[in-house]
């Protein structure tokens, strides 16, 4: 089997064994959800609803005028609680609408079929994944309607979905992939035409060989759509890495994918929108990977938005000793939680519980010039000299190395003998860079 791929990288240990075999299987339905209204990329939701009110499944519970946002819908039916602030995440706090269930799951008039696609324009595609609240699905969470709306000048002729699910431990995309395969092709279908191109790959990492063998088969007869195996390297599931390995073209410094003539969705989104278009159900429910030695039984999970992720770790019969760390996400991008009772969100891919000896520290080491960090970073930056600057407050010299060329993967972090905390470093001078630039403008 002939296999792609970008250059540079790293071979982190994968720990998908857990629970790569592990079928997904609907999470037990929650008592109470706690939604919050920012939970994507973009402009925060304002409430549509307040205490009091009673809803429904699939009714939108949160919306906002900006073009870069999405909806927010309610993930049970039954009563608002209460309507305000909560702690989300790695310690950020959003406005969130509490609902308790009343257990019936009651959809709402709204949630119906939307049509066959082939009668349905590139115009209606995008308004339905709009309405429908759909972000992307592999932790990014950019709204993918905002994706889908082609800048004026550029020109677009590829649609690639993302299979390749490279952070260690995840397997949730793998699981889709295998059980879903009809609905990631449909999806792919959907978004291409949305974008208007007769041109789609699907790129999976050579690690989930079945994943390729099912989806290869899915993809017969479908004109214009390929399945494209990847070497099992991280980042390889990078927007910039999937577009270099399947087409060989590479985005410019500071451009998108569009500047390539790609777009890049995730495979879970995909599937999110064939249940937009069929059956008129908004994002109201994710896959999660609930994994690492810390846990009792790993499992992969559907889970509603807003459960609490204290609920998942009981699901998956607790902790299994003293957790050391918990991790939402995978180990290489996903941030700490220092509070497990925080609600999943649309962009919740895992929940990683780490055992004391995996989530040991180490006490950073002055740098020894290796330039390691250099030869593994996958955008071709220089890790220890941004980090420096950052330390330094050097803000206007980070700007001049690229450093908004950074994905924030942390390879140079994992590889440094020294054990530095580059990606930390470069993560808050690229904060401070966009917060001059808004200033200026």
């Amino acid at each position: 089997m002939h296999v792609k791929t970008f250059k540079q990288g790293i071979h982190p240990a994968y720990n998908k064994e857990l629970t790569s075999g592990k079928e997904l299987k609907l999470a037990q339905n929650p008592a109470q959800v706690v939604i919050p209204m920012r939970q994507h990329m973009g402009a925060p939701c304002d409430p549509l609803v307040q205490k009091g009110d009673t809803v429904k499944v699939g009714q939108k519970i949160g919306d906002s005028q900006s073009f870069v946002s999405a909806p927010i819908h309610a993930s049970v039916s039954g009563v608002v609680k209460d309507v305000r602030e909560v702690e989300i995440g790695a310690g950020g706090k959003s406005l969130a609408v509490i609902i308790e269930s009343d257990g019936q799951n009651t959809l709402h008039e709204d949630v119906r079929p939307k049509g066959d696609l082939s009668s349905l324009s590139a115009e209606d595609i995008r308004m339905i994944i709009r309405e429908a609240g759909i972000v992307g699905m592999g932790g990014a969470t950019f709204p993918t309607q905002v994706k889908l709306s082609i800048p004026e000048g550029k020109t677009v002729d590829t649609m690639i979905l993302n299979g390749a699910e490279c952070e260690p431990y995840l397997t949730v995309d793998h699981r889709v992939m295998l059980e879903q395969a009809e609905e990631v092709v449909y999806g792919l279908k959907a978004l291409m035409k949305a974008i208007g191109v007769t041109k789609g790959y699907i790129g999976i990492e050579d690690n989930k060989t079945n994943a390729i063998k099912v989806l290869t088969e899915a993809c017969t007869g479908e004109a214009g759509i390929e399945v494209v195996p990847l070497h099992t390297k991280y980042p390889q599931g990078g927007e910039k890495m999937l577009i270099t390995a399947i087409t060989g073209r590479e985005v410019p410094s500071g451009g998108l994918p569009a500047d390539a003539g790609c777009v890049v969705n995730n495979v879970t989104t995909a599937v999110a929108v064939t249940k937009a278009i069929r059956e008129g159900m908004p994002l109201i429910e994710r896959p999660v990977t609930i994994t690492g030695h810390g846990i009792k039984n790993p499992q992969n999970l559907i889970v509603k938005i807003g459960t609490s992720v204290s609920e998942l770790i009981e699901q998956a019969g607790g902790f299994n000793g003293t957790p050391g760390k918990v991790i939402l996400g995978g180990p290489m991008m996903g941030p700490s939680a220092h509070n497990i009772d925080v609600p999943v969100q649309k962009g919740t891919s895992g929940v990683l519980v780490l055992t004391v000896n995996d989530a040991q520290d180490f006490e950073p080491q002055p740098c020894i010039r290796c330039a390691r960090c250099v030869d593994v970073c996958p955008v071709f930056l220089m890790p220890i000299t941004l980090a420096n600057q950052s330390q330094h407050k050097m803000y206007a010299e980070m700007e001049n190395y690229n450093v908004l060329d950074c994905i924030e993967c942390g390879s140079c972090s994992y590889i440094c003998p020294a054990k530095r905390p580059l990606v930390h470093y470069i993560r808050l001078g690229k904060a401070e860079v966009l917060a001059q630039r808004r200033k200026k403008k």
